[in-house]
C-alpha cells in the first residue's frame, strides 16, 4: 500500500502510515534547515504515525471454557442476547476451532501462529524446558498488539493473561511478556488460569490493585466492563481520530463460576436445566439444526459409558448438579450482559459502524475439570481429589459467592459441547476444540445472519485483522527478523457470494497432552483418548506413541465426527498419520508428552530454583507461587523475629493461599478483644479441613515463634507432624493425614505482614482481610528441606496412580 501522508510535512499536524516492515519504524531524515541561528533555520517535526485511511477499531473479544453448544446463537439454552446481536449483524463462523487449552489457544490467537510455535504447547503452569512447551512466545514471532501499536494504534488488554509465564509474574519481573510488553499500552486483568471474579488477583497494568477491599457486592465481570468502556470513552475524547484495538478477554466461564446473586435467581427462575444434560443435549441439537448451524444430516455422537446417565441419578444428586448448571449458565448470561455493554458503548461513541467486532464464544471445549460430580473449590480437582456429593451440599447454599470456587459435573461439559464429543483439554475432537464465533463489520460483512462452514482456526484471526486494517506483517520487529504468520485471513468469507466458498485453511495439526489430530481437505484423523480428562491423577499414562488407538472421519460429511471410517480406509489413515508427524516436526510439537498433574512440579527457571533459604521483614504482598518458598512435599521450618508493642498485637505475619487452600502463621484477632493476640499456625487442606496449632498470647516486647514441620516421607501429599514453638518452648504439636500435594489456589499470594484477598481461617480464628500485623516482623525465615532427587524417584514410583484424598 502506498505511503499516505495528511497535512504539510514537517508540521506538527503531519501524519503518515508506514509501510510496516520494521517495527518500530526507523526515524525520518531531519527535513528542515539547520543554520548557526534560528531564525535563519527552519523547524521539522517527524510526522505522527497513523494506520491505513479506513482502518477500524478491532474489538477482539473472547470468553472462556464455555462451550461450541453453550450459547444460544449456537443452539445453547442459555441466553446470550450481546452475541446474537453481532452474529444478526454479521457472520455466524460453525466450523471455527481452537487448540482445546487456555493459554495455547490465546498464545496462538494473539500471534496467529500455532500453539507449539509459540511455546504454548501446553498451559503455562505444566510448561518444560523445549522450545513448544516452555511457555515463552519467542521474540521473532511478534503479537498482533506489537504490530498495531507500531501502525498508530491504541492497544488495550481486559481481563484474563494467561500468557506471563507463572516464573515471570511476579514485581521483579521480567516484564517482556507481560501485556504491556507484548505490545499492549494498558492492561486491566488478572494474570493466570483462573481468579476468583470477587476477589482476583487483579492488575492495572504491572501493579497489583485491590478494588474488592470493602465493596462486597464488586465483581469483576462488571468491573472489568466499566474499566474498558472508560477506556474507549477517554480514547475517542482525547484522539478521536485513533483507532483502538481492544483485546476483551473475560475469566467467564472458566471456574471459578462466580455470578452475581441476581444472575444466579434470573437463570434459576427459568428453569432451563431441570431435565437434567442428556435431555438438555437433545434441546441443543435440535436447536442448531433449526437455526442452520448443523446440517440435516448430521447426527449426535453417542453418550459417553464412562459418563453417567441423567435418569440413573438420586435426587440429591439430580438437586445439586441442577444448581451447579444453574450457577455456570448465570455466568455466561451475565458475561454475554457485561460484553453488550461493551459493545454498545462502541455504539454510543458513534464507532459501530467503523468497528471490527469478533466474538470468540470460549477458548477451549467446556471445561470437565470439575470431575465427575463437580466441585466447591476448583483446587480440589488440581491436586487430585474427587469431593463426595453429600459433602458438596455443605457448600449448596452459596454456590457462585464468594464461599465457594465452584465447577459443575463433568456431564455438563459434555452437554455444553453438543453435538461433538469430548471436551477440553481433548484436541483430537471437536468436542474439545469446537468454537463458535460471530464477526461483524457494517459495510464490510454483507450478509447480515449469515452462516459460514469453512474450516477455520484460532491462528485464523491475527491475518483476519491485518487484512481489515491494511496493515502487513512486518519482517522486522526491534531488530528481530520474524517468522511467517502462519494462519490465514477469514476475510474472503466476509461477501455473501464467497458464503460457499472452499476454505483457504486447508490444512491443521491438533496436539494436547499427547492426545492428537490432523484435519486435511476435509478429513480428520484422530486418536481416541487414552485417559480421562475429568481424571486428573498422577496415574502413569500409555506410551505416547504406541498407546493410542486412531480414528477416521470424513467431517466434510460427517461434521460431528460420528462415522469412524479408520477400519474401512486403513490407507487413508495411513496418510494422514503420517502428515501428522511432519506437521509435528515443522510446528515444534516434539517431543510428545502425555503426562498432565505429574507436570506441575517441574523445574523451572524461576527465582526461587536451588534455594533453601528465604529472609523477609516489614512487609511485602502479591508474591505468585512461583516466587515464594514452596513448602509443598517436604519438611520446613518459619522462625519469626517480631516486636510486640505495649497493649498487644494481632495479625499476620506470614501466609500463603486463602479461603480455598493454604497457610497461615498469625496472632490472633479475638473476640471482642478477649483471646487476641495468640500465636496461631493455621493449614487449610483446599478447604475441606482446617488443622490449627495455638499458642500463647504475647506480651509486650520481642519474641521467637518457630513452625517446624517435618513431613513422613517423600511423594505428593504425604502428612506429618509440625511442632509450634514460642521462645525456644513447645507449646502445640499436631499432625496431618495429608498436605496439599500439587498446587495452593493460583490467584492467591505470598504475603508477609498482612493478608491480601481472602482469609485462610473460616470459623475459628476468623479475620477480615488484609488483616495487617500490628507488630514489627524483624525478620522472617523460611528453610525447606527437599528430599533428595533419588528418594523422590522412589516415592513416585510408590504413589503413582494413587492421587490423595
Amino acid at each position: 500500500m502506498a505511503q499516505q501522508v495528511t497535512g504539510v510535512p514537517g508540521s506538527p499536524g503531519a501524519t503518515t502510515t508506514i509501510d510496516g516492515k520494521q517495527l518500530p519504524p526507523p526515524d525520518p531524515k531531519f527535513g528542515g534547515v539547520i543554520k548557526e541561528k534560528a531564525t535563519e533555520s527552519k523547524p521539522w517535526w517527524a510526522p505522527r504515525v497513523v494506520p491505513p485511511k479506513g482502518a477500524p477499531n478491532v474489538l477482539l473479544i473472547m470468553t472462556d471454557d464455555q462451550g461450541f453448544g453453550a450459547p444460544s446463537t449456537f443452539g445453547g439454552v442459555i441466553p446470550t442476547p450481546s452475541m446474537d446481536r453481532i452474529a444478526k449483524t454479521g457472520l455466524r463462523f460453525t466450523n471455527f476451532h481452537s487448540t482445546s487449552l487456555c493459554s495455547p489457544t490465546r498464545a496462538a490467537l494473539i500471534t496467529g501462529r500455532n500453539h507449539h510455535s509459540v511455546g504454548y504447547g501446553v498451559v503455562g503452569e505444566i510448561a518444560t524446558g523445549f522450545p513448544g512447551y516452555d511457555s515463552i512466545i519467542p521474540i521473532e514471532k511478534g503479537t498482533v498488539g506489537t504490530v498495531l501499536k507500531a501502525n498508530g494504534y491504541a492497544t488495550s488488554w481486559f481481563g484474563k493473561d494467561h500468557n506471563t509465564p507463572s516464573y515471570q509474574s511476579s514485581q521483579a519481573g521480567p516484564f517482556e511478556q507481560w501485556p504491556n510488553g507484548m505490545g499492549f499500552d494498558y492492561f486491566y486483568g488478572f494474570v493466570g488460569g483462573d481468579a476468583s471474579q470477587w476477589q482476583p488477583n487483579l492488575f492495572r497494568n504491572t501493579t497489583a490493585i485491590y478494588p474488592f477491599e470493602g465493596n462486597p457486592k464488586w465483581n469483576l465481570e462488571t468491573a472489568m466492563a466499566d474499566d474498558a468502556i472508560q477506556h474507549m470513552k477517554q480514547l475517542k475524547e482525547i484522539a478521536p481520530d485513533k483507532p483502538f484495538f481492544v483485546y476483551y478477554v473475560p475469566g467467564a466461564t472458566h471456574a471459578p463460576h462466580h455470578p452475581t446473586p441476581e444472575w444466579i435467581k434470573k437463570v434459576s427462575d427459568m428453569h432451563l436445566f431441570d431435565e437434567g444434560w442428556n435431555k438438555v443435549r437433545e434441546t441443543i441439537f435440535a436447536n442448531q439444526k433449526r437455526l442452520g448451524i448443523m446440517p440435516e444430516n448430521a447426527k449426535l455422537t453417542p453418550w459417553p459409558k464412562e459418563l453417567p446417565q441423567w435418569d440413573s441419578l438420586s435426587f440429591e444428586e439430580k438437586k445439586l448438579f441442577i444448581k451447579q448448571a444453574d450457577v455456570y449458565g448465570a455466568y455466561l448470561a451475565y458475561a454475554d450482559h457485561e460484553i453488550g455493554r461493551v459493545i454498545q458503548a462502541v455504539e454510543d461513541l458513534g464507532e459501530l459502524d467503523n468497528t471490527l467486532i469478533i466474538y470468540i464464544g470460549g477458548d477451549n471445549g467446556a471445561s470437565a475439570e470439575g470431575m465427575v460430580n463437580g466441585t466447591p473449590n476448583e483446587f480440589t480437582t488440581f491436586n487430585g481429589v474427587a469431593v463426595p456429593v453429600k459433602d458438596q451440599f455443605l457448600w449448596y447454599p452459596f454456590w457462585g459467592s464468594e464461599r465457594t470456587f465452584p465447577h459443575y459435573a463433568a456431564p455438563w461439559a459434555w452437554a455444553m459441547d453438543t453435538p461433538f464429543k469430548w471436551v477440553k483439554q481433548v484436541p483430537s475432537h471437536f468436542g474439545g476444540t469446537a468454537q463458535g464465533v460471530v464477526m461483524s463489520w457494517p459495510g464490510h460483512i454483507n450478509d447480515s445472519g449469515g452462516i459460514r462452514s469453512q474450516f477455520h482456526h484460532v491462528i485464523d484471526i491475527v491475518p483476519t485483522i491485518l487484512e481489515a486494517t491494511g496493515i502487513q506483517q512486518p519482517e522486522m520487529i526491534n531488530g528481530i527478523k520474524q517468522t511467517p504468520i502462519e494462519g490465514t485471513s477469514m476475510a474472503y468469507t466476509w461477501d455473501k457470494a464467497n458464503g460457499n466458498a472452499a476454505t483457504r485453511h486447508t490444512t491443521q495439526y491438533f496436539e494436547m497432552l499427547g492426545n492428537r489430530a490432523i484435519y486435511h481437505d476435509g478429513w480428520v484423523a484422530a486418536t481416541t483418548p487414552a485417559t480421562l480428562p475429568w481424571e486428573l491423577s498422577t496415574t502413569t499414562p500409555p506410551d505416547v506413541i504406541t498407546g493410542y488407538d486412531w480414528e477416521l472421519y470424513n467431517v466434510n460429511e460427517d461434521p460431528t465426527q460420528f462415522n469412524d471410517l479408520a477400519g474401512k480406509m486403513p490407507d487413508k489413515l495411513k496418510q494422514l498419520q503420517d502428515l501428522f508427524y511432519a506437521e509435528a516436526a515443522k510446528y515444534n510439537v516434539l517431543p510428545l508428552d502425555n503426562s498432565s498433574l505429574a507436570r506441575w512440579n517441574t523445574p523451572r527457571p524461576s527465582l526461587t530454583a536451588g534455594r533453601t533459604v528465604f529472609t523477609y521483614s516489614g512487609e511485602l504482598t502479591g508474591v505468585p507461587a512461583s516466587a515464594a518458598p514452596s513448602i509443598l512435599n517436604k519438611s520446613y521450618t518459619i522462625t519469626a523475629d517480631v516486636d510486640i508493642p505495649e497493649g498487644g498485637a494481632e495479625g499476620m505475619i506470614v501466609t500463603e493461599g486463602g479461603r480455598f487452600g493454604g497457610y497461615g502463621l498469625f496472632l490472633s484477632k479475638g473476640d471482642f478483644g478477649i483471646g487476641r493476640g495468640k500465636v496461631v499456625f493455621l493449614y487449610n487442606l483446599l478447604d475441606l479441613k482446617r488443622t490449627t496449632w495455638e499458642g500463647p498470647e504475647l506480651e509486650a516486647g520481642k519474641h521467637t515463634i518457630v513452625f517446624d514441620f517435618k513431613a513422613d516421607g517423600p511423594g505428593l501429599g504425604k502428612g506429618g507432624t509440625g511442632v509450634l514453638s514460642v521462645d525456644g518452648k513447645v507449646v502445640a504439636k499436631n499432625s496431618l493425614e495429608h498436605t496439599t500435594p500439587i498446587t495452593f489456589p493460583e490467584d492467591e499470594t505470598f504475603d508477609v505482614g498482612q493478608d491480601t484477598r481472602t482469609g485462610v481461617a473460616m470459623v475459628e480464628y476468623r479475620y477480615e482481610s488484609p488483616f495487617k500485623f500490628t507488630g514489627k516482623i524483624n525478620k522472617l525465615t523460611f528453610k525447606l528441606e527437599p528430599f533428595a532427587p533419588e528418594q523422590e524417584a522412589a516415592a513416585a514410583d510408590r504413589t503413582v496412580g494413587k492421587p490423595q484424598k
